[in-house]
């Protein structure tokens, strides 16, 4: 399965926390990633479209197990720390590409928050509501490794920011409702909202 670009994310120029018209999820400090099941075989590659697919074998293992298919699933691949929260040391310690973990290594979570097929239909043209409820449906009572990514309604946003500061994560992502899905681009209907000084951005190394 030939795996497409990811959407990408633009900074935001004016904060959008509280406006009408957009939603708000968590931003993770991991690394993106883009995975695509069908016929019982996963493929998962980075943003820089390095193949990943026997680094994370939980996560293989979990997309497997989904029903139906075939499925292209964008998210973050993230380690959590004892507090549930996203470790990107953690996770760097674990993203050793070309070979598998070692039996006591760190599990890998792939934290889900858009879909670009399920079941074989295409959905970049579809509002991100829409998508966002079937991948819903689509993890529902899915392994652990597969999580849903939530996301919160506009009125909502400054609240689920001062959350994010308060936890010194790394910030948000905010969407416009109504967006659709533009593989490859960088688009202001994505944007990220982050909280100042959370993780140094040197840090954020990709294959």
């Amino acid at each position: 399965m030939i795996l497409p670009d990811p959407m990408l994310l633009s900074k935001s120029a004016g904060s959008p926390l509280g406006k009408r018209g957009w939603i708000y999820e968590v931003k993770y400090a991991g690394w993106r990633l883009v995975a695509g099941a069908a016929r019982g075989k996963v493929h998962i590659r980075t943003r820089g479209g390095a193949d990943y697919t026997r680094v994370f074998p939980e996560v293989v293992h979990s997309i497997v197990a989904l029903p139906g298919g075939p499925h292209i699933l964008d998210g973050e691949g993230v380690v959590l720390d004892e507090h549930g929260h996203s470790s990107f040391d953690r996770f760097h310690g674990r993203a050793l590409p070309g070979r598998p973990p070692r039996p006591d290594a760190d599990p890998v979570f792939f934290m889900v928050f858009d879909a670009l097929m399920i079941d074989g239909r295409a959905l970049v043209g579809e509002p991100v509501e829409a998508r966002k409820e079937q991948l819903q449906h689509l993890l529902s009572g899915s392994a652990a490794a597969l999580q849903f990514v939530p996301h919160a309604p506009w009125s909502h946003g400054r609240e689920l920011y001062q959350q994010a500061k308060a936890l010194s994560l790394k910030g948000l992502v905010v969407k416009r409702l109504g967006s659709v899905y533009r593989p490859g681009e960088r688009s202001d209907d994505w944007q990220k909202v982050k909280v100042p000084g959370a993780v140094p951005p040197e840090r954020f190394k990709r294959s």
